[in-house]
């Protein structure tokens, strides 16, 4: 029964990040995302038990068969969603929280060959836009948002959304999870609408209004010294 609820409750969870989904039975049958977990939940059990080979075998037939590559040694915690997942490569020392959402095309990856932790610690409610490359024993905060094609390679703090190559955090608005609520916190593939802007693109706009500001006086300064030299000539003549 534990089992059941456990599966009901995976289920339930692309309900509540999918408007898309019409049924549990269409889950089951039409989500590779639920297919990656279910047999990643199988080849971690094995792992701890250490049938190593057999875990790996079934992570390549969850690999052949959804095109999400999720190493039976990586944790994953409860509620995990994988929106489409084509392309999802999730790393072998790879944590993650409950309640995270990554899309298609996202990487967990590790960028040292040292034994030990190699691969992103992702806290609770994370959610990973399309595309995103995460690289390294980085630790990525509750709640945060990876937008997607981003490059994170340092840690991310809770409730940050992180944008560009290598990443940055963006500026704006900061919502109140206690007083919103979890709905208002989760962005579609990591991308902010509340106003949220890149801080590059910010930098770049505060310059073209300096620039701006410096054309005019300096039109008006070159205004101002054409008339003195009018006025000059004319008193020469005089």
């Amino acid at each position: 029964m534990k089992l059941l609820r456990n599966i009901l409750a995976e289920i339930d969870s692309f309900f509540d990040r999918d408007p898309a989904a019409r049924s549990r039975l269409e889950i089951v049958l039409c989500y590779p995302g639920f297919h990656a977990l279910m047999l990643y939940r199988t080849s971690h059990f094995l792992w701890q038990r250490h049938f190593r080979l057999l875990a790996r075998w079934i992570s390549q037939i969850a690999r052949f068969l959804t095109g999400i590559e999720i190493h039976p040694g990586a944790t994953i915690g409860k509620r995990f969603f994988i929106d489409h997942g084509m392309g999802v490569v999730i790393g072998e020392t790879a944590s993650i929280g409950d309640g995270v959402t990554i899309y298609h095309g996202v990487t967990l990856g590790g960028r040292s060959a040292k034994p030990g932790i190699r691969h992103p610690q992702l806290g609770s409610n994370v959610v990973v836009g399309s595309g995103a490359q995460l690289l390294g024993p980085i630790k990525i905060g509750d709640g945060a948002r990876i937008g997607s094609n981003a490059v994170v390679v340092r840690d991310v703090p809770e409730d940050a959304t992180m944008v560009g190559v290598p990443a940055r955090q963006v500026v704006g608005e900061v919502i109140d999870i206690q007083h919103h609520g979890k709905d208002h916190a989760f962005s579609a593939y990591g991308t902010p609408d509340d106003g949220s802007r890149d801080p590059r693109q910010v930098a770049i706009d505060k310059l073209m209004k300096t620039v701006e500001a410096l054309s005019r006086k300096v039109e008006a300064l070159e205004k101002q010294d054409e008339s003195i030299a009018r006025t000059a000539e004319e008193w020469v003549e005089k």
